[in-house]
């Protein structure tokens, strides 16, 4: 963040606030070159400050209504010792669908993950047949979104 001027975090407000925009139409948004800006985003790309671009879906409007909090917790130690109970459960997460964001917690948990899922049927679903089925989760506890009263994947700049 330090390598980053005024106008690289003005660019990058800019494509966090609409990733459609066209190279002119951040350069007039920003008061540079098209060409200036161009070199800029490759540059923040290839430095991999720019991970990605993606379209950000509305669940709602896909039949996915139902958005939970889960905390995991893992055995300790387990009886295959070729690959770590964490280990094991990081690849795992890899492949469940319903599971949009995980990220490894300090203290009493192991693991916070955001799953969401049709209904309350296919939470149950994924949680007794997937989730508490694996070899390395010892206990989980849910959370269900009541409301979302914020939601962005905008970075502080």
């Amino acid at each position: 963040m330090d390598t980053l001027d005024k106008l690289d975090k003005l660019i990058l407000s800019k494509l966090q606030e609409t990733g459609r925009a066209t190279f002119d139409q951040i350069a007039e948004m920003v008061n540079l070159s098209p060409s200036a800006v161009l070199r800029r985003v490759k540059r923040l790309e290839s430095d991999g400050v720019i991970d990605r671009y993606v379209a950000l879906l509305k669940p709602e409007a896909l039949g996915l209504g139902l958005m939970a909090h889960i905390h995991v917790r893992l055995e300790k130690s387990t009886e295959n010792h070729q690959r770590s109970p964490r280990d094991l459960f990081r690849a795992s997460v890899q492949t469940w669908p319903e599971v949009v964001e995980c990220d490894a917690l300090s203290g009493e948990m192991d693991y916070f993950m955001r799953v969401i899922v049709r209904d309350m049927s296919a939470y149950s679903h994924f949680v007794m047949e997937t989730l508490l089925k694996h070899p390395s989760v010892q206990d989980c506890r849910t959370s269900f979104v009541l409301d979302r009263v914020k939601a962005t994947t905008a970075l502080p700049l």
